[in-house]
């Protein structure tokens, strides 16, 4: 019998798909019976795109011959122009199109991101709670997570952050609003970590993919407007939540020139080009819906708003922090959240991921802590929700 073929250990050595994980234990476990299942585990839209974005990339399937080729490795022009206007626009700076590229999705922006930037023993400054797609890229690629713990408001520190800084950091990444937390980044925050970023020659991943959620007024930050912006920022998107778009894995990179044949070379070796269908119906939704992503803003804030009150009139229960899609819960009972989770699934049919899969295993908050991703559940579900966590015991 000939020994199996190698493994790569940096890739043995990540963890599971947490969402992956979580769906196991739905196969694992029975659900109490008469309960229907509320499933807060995940971030996607449930729902297709609106019927006249479907109706739109229906017809660019049946007529536009394209829509069905490889494209330019980059991006369309058109949305990468789109994309450049709007972000200009939003920001207040000067966007151009050739600093900007569109990828299979944004976690797909990130892993080429952190490729141009990054080897094999280098580091990566990560907040923590952390997203933990970023954490388990870094992992195979035996780039080392620096976590950067948050306060109490899930807010990270630049001061705590210019002491993580090693000779081997090549960058620091902020996600606003957070996945997991939920937490928006206040714009003079960003900006400090900008500045530390720019003075210490690092890179800036600025991972936006719930922009479109966020609760505040006029732009979330000013970084596109500063001199040089591009030589430090790396800034992601995602049109799989503002467009229901998920399926068609449509994301986005925004950065300098130079850094994007860099980007080019990573791209055209993993997917050669991002879907077309995918890249049309962003446009699509970019020209057309406007109105309607902001009744979806406004839908999600509500949800916010009413899972916020829910859980907090519970016993012991507190909400550290909540925005776009997610709110950060810490519960009071004495079992760790890991466990915690899967009986929730067995006993309130609730599917939700425990903090520990956001955390490095020494980190004693994951234990203490739940993600609610409340953006697929409506009024009445989030006040089923709170009833059934009522009902937990310690």
């Amino acid at each position: 019998m000939t020994d199996p073929a190698p493994l790569n250990p940096a890739l043995a050595a990540t963890f599971a798909p947490p969402v992956m994980e979580a769906r196991r234990w739905l196969a694992e476990l029975p659900l109490p019976p008469g309960l229907p299942l509320i499933n807060v585990s995940q971030a996607a839209p449930v729902d297709p795109p609106p019927q006249a974005l479907r109706a739109a990339m229906a017809d660019a399937a049946l007529h536009r011959p394209e829509a069905h080729l490889y494209g330019p490795v980059l991006g369309n022009p058109d949305l990468r122009a789109a994309v450049a206007e709007e972000f200009g626009a939003s920001y207040g700076g000067a966007v151009s199109p050739a600093q900007v590229t569109i990828t299979q999705g944004c976690n797909q922006a990130f892993c080429a991101a952190v490729t141009t930037l990054a080897q094999a023993g280098d580091e990566v400054i990560l907040p923590t709670p952390w997203y933990f797609n970023h954490k388990m890229w870094l992992d195979m690629q035996a780039i080392r997570a620096v976590p950067l713990a948050c306060g109490d408001d899930l807010l990270p520190d630049p001061d705590r952050a210019a002491a993580l800084i090693g000779p081997r950091c090549r960058a620091i990444v902020l996600v606003t609003p957070n996945n997991p937390s939920g937490a928006e980044y206040p714009a003079e925050l960003v900006g400090r970590f900008f500045d530390l970023a720019q003075s210490r020659g690092l890179a800036l991943i600025l991972d936006e993919t719930y922009r479109d959620f966020d609760s505040r007024s006029g732009p979330p930050h000013d970084l596109l407007a500063r001199p040089g912006w591009d030589r430090t920022v790396i800034q992601l998107y995602s049109f799989s939540k503002a467009y229901r778009l998920t399926g068609h894995r449509v994301g986005a990179l925004v950065t300098s020139e130079d850094r994007m044949r860099q980007v080019e070379k990573v791209l055209d070796t993993v997917a050669i080009s991002t879907s077309q269908l995918g890249q049309i119906g962003a446009l699509w939704g970019m020209r057309n819906l406007r109105d309607w992503l902001e009744g979806e803003r406004a839908e999600i804030l509500g949800r916010r708003d009413a899972t916020v009150a829910a859980l907090s009139a519970l016993p012991g229960w507190r909400v550290k922090s909540a925005g776009a899609y997610f709110a950060w819960v810490e519960h009071p009972l004495a079992a760790s959240s890991a466990d915690l989770a899967r009986r929730m699934v067995a006993e309130i049919a609730v599917l939700a991921l425990p903090g520990t899969m956001f955390v490095p295993p020494e980190d004693p908050t994951g234990p203490r802590h739940l993600r609610i991703a409340f953006a697929n559940i409506d009024g009445p579900r989030i006040a089923q929700l709170a009833e059934r966590l009522r009902g937990l015991a310690g």
